[in-house]
């Protein structure tokens, strides 16, 4: 077996389903990213809003931030899968070879999920104006549908992080 397939071997073996999974998140995120970058050069991608002039050092930094952060976040749930999530890796200093707290990530893990998944309820209230709750308007249609398909790709994160938090759970368990 070659060092790189002895490195990415967990305790147990994980379920393909889990392994399918967390190769998907940074792939739900992306299409809303994309999405997001014409923002922050002031581009309205239909919203039917005031447009407010703020510089570009704020709008471009905060975007670029915005599309970041989904993927570390995807690139963190994927320890539910590998075995950095299970031992720390021996190169980190002063804390490398110990065991990661099982019950530590599953409540990270879950809380993560959860309001992942909060965000899934509220996004369904407003997309189809549910209980009063309004989405931002667009100029027509053909704005809005890409709008709600690339946010509705991302609402999958809550269910999929708490599903995988349930498969490392089982996994580690004694």
């Amino acid at each position: 077996m070659t060092a790189v397939a002895m490195d990415l071997r967990t305790e147990r073996p994980v379920p393909a389903w889990a392994l399918r999974g967390a190769r998907a998140l940074p792939l739900l995120a992306l299409p809303l990213c994309l999405w997001r970058l014409p923002f922050g050069v002031g581009f309205q991608m239909g919203m039917d809003v005031p447009r407010e002039e703020l510089s570009l050092w704020v709008t471009v930094p905060y975007v670029l931030a915005l599309r970041l952060l989904p993927e570390a976040f995807a690139l963190v749930c994927a320890g539910l899968v590998r075995p950095w999530g299970e031992r720390v890796p021996a190169r980190v200093p002063l804390i490398g070879g110990r065991r990661v707290p099982r019950r530590l990530v599953v409540a990270a893990g879950t809380v993560a999920g959860g309001a992942f998944t909060l965000l899934t309820v509220q996004w369904v209230l407003t997309t189809f104006d549910l209980a009063g709750f309004r989405d931002v308007g667009f100029v027509n249609g053909w704005w809005r549908a890409p709008a709600a398909v690339t946010s509705g790709l991302f609402v999958l994160w809550g269910p999929l992080i708490l599903a995988l938090t349930y498969g490392y759970h089982r996994r580690r368990r004694a």
